[in-house]
């Protein structure tokens, strides 16, 4: 069978399998609707978060990053993965003992404010915006290349999809769901990836494969940094960015990876505190299956893709060239009309452009591996996108109808009326969603480095300051917030918007003007450092918070043997 026959076969049952589990797991109550109830097992639990925390730009692009920035591509894994530490050893075991459904709701109930809650509301939902925009544009990759359908099309399927069983099964559905879509996606990473470690370098573990030798006798890394030099690209092996535009974006991700609403609010989904460090720990040991094996993809296809177009005449190039440039994906132009591909660094003479999230999705078709795997990357990449997107979609429409609509406008709805009101607010936020999907505002993990910016900025100092400061008050909290916030959030739109909003020129947002050499990625970290500022600067000035929420803090810094936290 053909690729699009195959793709068609493993995708349509697996979205078969996502909307059986959410007709069965559906939500009948609001506690099931935002936390699955509070009854997860920790194992599935750890899978649930696993699949949440690696979205499209796990899947599809951090591997398509590395394979183009080489060493610089590092940072992204770096950072995400520190990040996660982050979360699960300072903030998951504290953020379940206190107990509460959401991250606004954590910050309205310990900063004692209703402009508080409203603040935190509204960093979510950038936040989650933001983020989501990266994963609807993966959606879009896939179903544009494999269902060879228009990238509106594929969005559009995409956003039903995860209408269905975000909106009936709310966090119960999810959590069941990405259950399964772990199960795919770390199936349909994997197995490319030891077919072509085999076929490369003859070792099963692509992890070990990404440090072997080749049929030649040449280590991989020496052969692609040679690769890269004759091509006038900088060595694979080797960093050009600052070491302070490293540090900061490590940081951006690290830190935004603990302040980000959709992870955090899986460990409420636990009995006890207890389960939501088991779960921690189970989750870290997924995660690192498929991050330990992404640097080993990116210099697979690297090499592979390299070896391929390098000088190819265009008459007789591959199938799957032909088809990826159908999606726009990958451009060709003949600047000296002789036939052949030039591929260079050098841009006035380079003749191809190649979009960097098409690497792990295109990487089976350039090793001509089985059609079954390649559609079954295609089934991974969509898994890991829906996955992060319907947990993401929850956070929105729980920050407005629980946070929003039940804690400020009306506080006496019904349960029933607010679990239909998160309902509707998921269906305006997939509408949302899917425009940012069919227009997006950069490749996929740039769209989430991004979110994890703000999120660095804005959450995670009212959140770590809420856990281990009794001092903290909420004029402090909501100023660091507000300023954090603000200060990333115009940072990002002047340098990575601002020829288009704003009509400045080229050389006016170029890398050469960014502050102290930071780019637009890792200035959450600036950010998070003016939020803790304004944060401490304003509570020095400000009276302390009333002793019943010191003694909140008290009670949240002590989790061990807290058993099963009450639900409000």
């Amino acid at each position: 069978m053909d690729v699009q026959t195959w793709t068609y076969i493993i995708v349509g049952f697996t979205f078969a399998l996502y909307i059986g589990i959410a007709i069965w797991s559906r939500a009948g109550s609001t506690k099931e609707f935002y936390v699955a109830g509070g009854g997860v097992s920790p194992l599935a639990n750890g899978m649930a978060t696993a699949a949440d925390w690696m979205s499209a730009a796990s899947f599809i692009s951090m591997a398509g990053l590395i394979s183009f920035m080489g060493y610089d591509g590092a940072v992204y894994l770096m950072g995400w993965t520190g990040g996660y530490v982050l979360l699960a050893l300072l903030l998951a075991p504290y953020l379940r003992k206190f107990g509460k459904f959401t991250v606004p709701d954590f910050v309205g109930d310990r900063y004692y404010s209703q402009t508080a809650r409203q603040v935190a509301v509204v960093c979510a939902l950038f936040v989650s915006f933001t983020y989501v925009a990266g994963q609807m544009r993966g959606v879009g990759v896939v179903f544009s290349r494999f269902l060879e359908v228009s990238v509106e099309w594929g969005v559009a399927i995409g956003m039903l999809i995860v209408f269905f069983y975000a909106t009936l099964g709310g966090m119960k559905g999810i959590t069941y769901t990405q259950v399964a879509q772990y199960c795919v996606l770390i199936f349909a990473f994997m197995v490319p990836a030891i077919f072509i470690s085999i076929m490369m370098t003859d070792n099963p573990i692509p992890q070990l494969g990404f440090g072997g030798t080749l049929e030649d006798g040449t280590y991989l890394l020496d052969k692609l940094d040679n690769l890269h030099q004759e091509l006038g690209f900088a060595a694979y092996t080797s960093g050009s960015k600052t070491m302070i535009d490293v540090f900061f974006i490590t940081a951006a991700l690290m830190v935004g990876t603990a302040g980000l609403p959709h992870v955090i609010v899986r460990f409420f989904t636990v009995a006890r505190v207890k389960d939501a460090r088991i779960s921690a720990g189970y989750a870290l040991v997924f995660i690192a299956i498929l991050y330990t094996t992404a640097p080993a993809i990116a210099a697979f296809a690297r090499t592979n893709l390299i070896e391929t177009v390098r000088d190819a005449e265009y008459a007789s190039v591959p199938e799957w060239f032909s088809k990826w440039e159908t999606t726009g994906l990958i451009q060709f132009e003949d600047k000296n009309g002789d036939g052949q591909i030039r591929y260079v660094k050098d841009a006035s003479i380079n003749e191809l452009t190649i979009d960097k999230d098409i690497m792990v999705l295109a990487n089976p078709e350039i090793a001509n591996l089985p059609n079954w795997v390649i559609a079954l990357v295609a089934a991974g990449g969509l898994a890991a996108a829906l996955s992060t997107a319907a947990g993401l979609l929850l956070v929105i429409s729980a920050s407005v109808s629980h946070d929003f609509i039940k804690k400020m406008v009306n506080p006496n709805i019904s349960e029933q009326g607010e679990l239909w009101a998160a309902r509707g607010s998921a269906a305006v936020a997939v509408l949302i969603a899917g425009y940012f999907g069919i227009n997006p505002p950069g490749f996929v993990a740039e769209v989430v480095a991004f979110a994890f910016g703000l999120a660095a900025s804005s959450f995670f100092p009212a959140i770590i300051l809420g856990i281990f400061s009794k001092r903290m008050n909420k004029q402090g909290a909501i100023c660091g917030m507000i300023s954090g916030l603000l200060f990333t959030l115009g940072y990002i739109i002047y340098f990575k918007f601002g020829e288009v909003l704003f009509g400045l020129s080229p050389e006016a947002v170029a890398p050469a003007n960014w502050w102290f050499g930071i780019s637009p990625e890792g200035i959450g970290t600036l950010g998070m450092l003016i939020n803790f500022a304004v944060s401490f600067i304003v509570m020095s000035l400000t009276p302390p918070p009333p002793a019943h929420v010191q003694d909140l803090v008290e009670n949240i810094r002590y989790p061990r043997g807290a058993g099963a936290a009450s639900q409000h």
